[in-house]
């Protein structure tokens, strides 16, 4: 049986045994499950898939996202969340109550404006995005940087021990969309982005989060 992020191609076996179900790009072929995709193996349960080393992001409710404000209508902004439809953030969603009869929306989000927002709900052609979550603001200083929404999961960490290291050595605030881009504020903002292109470089390693650890350690 294939270990946890271990690195398979496809029409690999990762398991042979009926107790096991195929879950995300692979397929049952009698009592074994072969790998669709090249990528990496996640096991949750009793359900073995495959994380695909280049992937698209699909939107889920509850995702935080950095996005790019596009277009402003009379009711919100058209924000580009880097998947395959543009996002829309209402008015409704904002923390403040906006007099849209007093107010030039573009004074408050013009286009060009990055912000970080939590998506509230998505339809089969829509996402909705709202500001009201804590979390949520315009972005105005730091750094932007982006990577494979794939390889996400593992910036993160499990537990968010991967992150949480990386925001110990550095000092800066790290604030990551599920679409593939990261924020980074204050701190020492280049050893971030150095760390997070180790991990963006060798994610399919065993080992990782101590190699990061040492990384930060030798260099913050």
């Amino acid at each position: 049986m294939k270990k946890e992020k271990e690195f398979v191609l496809p029409g690999d076996v990762l398991v042979k045994s009926l107790d096991w179900l195929p879950g995300k790009n692979c397929y049952r072929d009698g009592e074994e499950i072969v790998a669709k995709k090249l990528g990496l193996v996640q096991i949750k349960n009793r359900v073995i898939s495959v994380i695909p080393f280049n992937s698209i992001y699909l939107p889920r409710a509850g995702d935080m996202v950095v996005g790019k404000v596009v277009d402003i209508q009379s009711n919100g902004w058209i924000v580009d969340i880097n998947t395959a439809y543009d996002a829309f953030l209402p008015l409704a969603g904002m923390k403040q109550f906006i007099d849209i009869t007093k107010t030039d929306l573009s004074t408050i989000l013009d286009v060009g404006d990055l912000i970080y927002a939590k998506i509230e709900r998505v339809s089969k052609t829509s996402v909705y995005l709202s500001m009201k979550d804590p979390l949520c603001k315009k972005i105005q200083t730091g750094r932007l940087l982006t990577i494979n929404p794939a390889k996400i999961p593992r910036v993160i960490g499990r537990g968010g021990s991967m992150v949480s290291i990386i925001k110990k050595a550095s000092g800066s605030k790290i604030f990551i969309g599920q679409n593939g881009f990261i924020w980074i504020e204050g701190g020492k903002e280049e050893l971030v982005i150095k760390a997070i292109k180790l991990i963006d470089r060798e994610f399919y390693k065993e080992g990782l989060t101590d190699r990061v650890a040492k990384f930060l350690e030798e260099n913050a």
